[in-house]
């Protein structure tokens, strides 16, 4: 189950709970001095009519179908005046059989213990400062707008992370800052809320003794929390070796409430070039989506993507899914999701990642394969 260059990523309550660690420190004005365990842990029955490569089904136990499983540390410290110190360690991990998950970094070095987060910071009336390895803004950004909120199956979670690793993976480009578009190392960012706008902007240092543009990432993403939820992000990485733009990631959504239902839109397109600066592709990823609260216990969910290789016409995917979530707890929640995967006669090897709303990629190309996935999530 994975990918020859990237094992399948993570990418908050609520919303994301991957995010846990890091939105308890970006909202730091009423914590205590304290050192806490958090974490999830996903896990289901997986199964599908069709296998890439074949017309054979096959059915597994899946980990993180719902959200990523994680553990983690996390602490703050009130150093007075308004002012706080915070740290965050997160750590992925596979349910199904207990390993640390692989990374998808740029350099493809292996295993990480804090894959996920390993930062510290500052924290004011005058927003937040996080160091180290961390969330990027554009992602972020886009939380409550895309359609199955980056759920870990079945979301364009998958076509941001592929396209933004597919430079380094199949391009031959180099980079020291990137983990799929997601996960930055050497960053520094900034956080601050302004009336109903919420802003980050993110800096990552490619390290190199070239040019201090050489192998760097800048993002930001914004989002407007109002009657309706509107969102925007941009991100560009830079080649170690020539310093051109290897991957520009641009995205804007929106979100609609009425009644108990939320009506959204997104869009995001992924620019891939080699080191030479030359394009490779250009995915473009269309969603919509519905939530309804039916009961005080359920959420249900009907989405459609469309991602499609301009580059490459018959690299091209449409999917629907229809899911449940049953809340059973505040921690814990039973799931039920069925995608609808019509895959395009392109959609095969590494490019089909870059169209891809599942996971490992493997669905069956030029058919449509139903997968149906049945779990339990668990908080703490």
């Amino acid at each position: 189950m994975g990918h020859p260059f990237f094992n399948r990523t993570p990418a908050a309550a609520g919303r994301l709970l991957v995010l846990a660690g890091f939105m308890a420190s970006a909202g730091l004005a009423s914590a205590q001095s304290s050192v806490q365990v958090f974490g999830i842990i996903d896990v289901g029955v997986l199964g599908q009519n069709n296998t890439a490569g074949s017309k054979k089904g096959n059915t597994r136990l899946e980990t993180s179908g719902l959200r990523q499983s994680v553990w983690g540390l996390k602490g703050t410290e009130d150093l007075g005046g308004g002012l706080k110190a915070f740290f965050n360690l997160e750590s992925h991990f596979d349910t199904d059989n207990g390993k640390l998950h692989g990374t998808g970094d740029a350099d493809q070095s292996g295993t990480r213990l804090f894959r996920r987060q390993a930062n510290v910071g500052l924290a004011g009336d005058w927003g937040t400062v996080i160091l180290g390895r961390q969330y990027g803004p554009a992602l972020l950004a886009h939380i409550g707008t895309e359609p199955r909120a980056f759920k870990e199956q079945f979301s364009n979670l998958y076509a941001w992370a592929y396209n933004q690793l597919d430079a380094f993976a199949g391009g031959g480009a180099a980079g020291s800052t990137n983990d799929v578009g997601i996960f930055m190392s050497n960053a520094v960012q900034y956080r601050n809320t302004f009336g109903p706008v919420t802003l980050g902007v993110l800096y990552a240092f490619g390290e190199e003794s070239k040019k201090i543009s050489h192998g760097n990432t800048f993002a930001v993403g914004a989002t407007y929390n109002g009657p309706v939820t509107l969102s925007g992000s941009y991100q560009v990485m830079k080649d170690k070796a020539t310093g051109e733009d290897i991957i520009e990631h641009y995205g804007l959504g929106a979100a609609v409430p009425f009644g108990d239902f939320t009506f959204k839109l997104s869009w995001l397109r992924g620019e891939n070039s080699g080191a030479d600066g030359v394009e490779t592709s250009k995915v473009d990823g269309i969603s919509g989506g519905v939530d309804w609260k039916w009961s005080p216990s359920n959420s249900a969910t009907l989405a459609y993507y469309d991602n499609k290789d301009k580059n490459h016409s018959s690299n091209h995917t449409k999917n629907i899914i229809i899911s449940n979530d049953l809340f059973l707890s505040k921690r814990t929640t039973l799931y039920t999701q069925v995608a609808f995967v019509d895959a395009g006669k392109g959609a095969t090897g590494i490019a089909a990642y870059k169209t891809s709303i599942v996971a490992d990629a493997s669905f069956l190309a030029n058919k449509t394969t139903t997968f149906l996935n049945i779990g339990i999530n668990h908080t703490f």
